[in-house]
């Protein structure tokens, strides 16, 4: 069984999230620790599996110009094979960048990466609706990016 988390897992933890290449030692200054016991600390969360990786964030800009857009897909139902081979496909797709189940008239959201427009149309009928069970596309095309992070809330929501 895990200990509970307490303030300072918390403080390393939101600090990982802002900035993962900090030494243990800037780390451990940030979070009011010296340095032996922070590492044993994010040992422990990585041991426990609050930490599952860490990662570079690039900035799309650099690569050109893109944007992202929302398809939603309506699908039939699938055996278990066919599953496994649409999961199989969405996960070495790389300008799918997520894919969720969801409830309502549409069965599956993905978000996707696309150099432009015309770019997307191609990708809509040369990937998407050849993956197994997909039934009909749906699209959104986001114009501004207001809010992006890959931090989570680690601390009790105040709503």
């Amino acid at each position: 069984m895990t200990d509970p988390l307490t303030s300072i897992d918390l403080k390393i933890l939101e600090q990982l999230q802002k900035d993962a290449s900090l030494s243990t030692s800037e780390l451990a200054e940030r979070v009011g620790l010296s340095q032996s016991p922070c590492w044993r600390r994010l040992q422990r969360l990585r041991e426990e599996g609050y930490i599952v990786g860490q990662v570079a964030l690039l900035d799309r800009t650099k690569f050109g110009e893109s944007l992202y857009i929302f398809a939603t897909l309506k699908m039939v139902t699938l055996s278990d094979e066919q599953r496994a081979e649409f999961n199989r496909r969405i996960e070495t797709t790389p300008e799918v960048m997520e894919c969720h189940t969801i409830f309502g008239e549409r069965d599956i959201i993905l978000k996707i990466i696309a150099e432009s427009l015309e770019w997307y149309q191609r990708f809509i009928f040369r990937v998407i609706l050849k993956l197994p069970g997909v039934q009909d596309v749906q699209s959104t095309v986001t114009l501004t990016e207001i809010k992006r992070t890959t931090a989570i809330p680690v601390r009790k929501s105040r709503y």
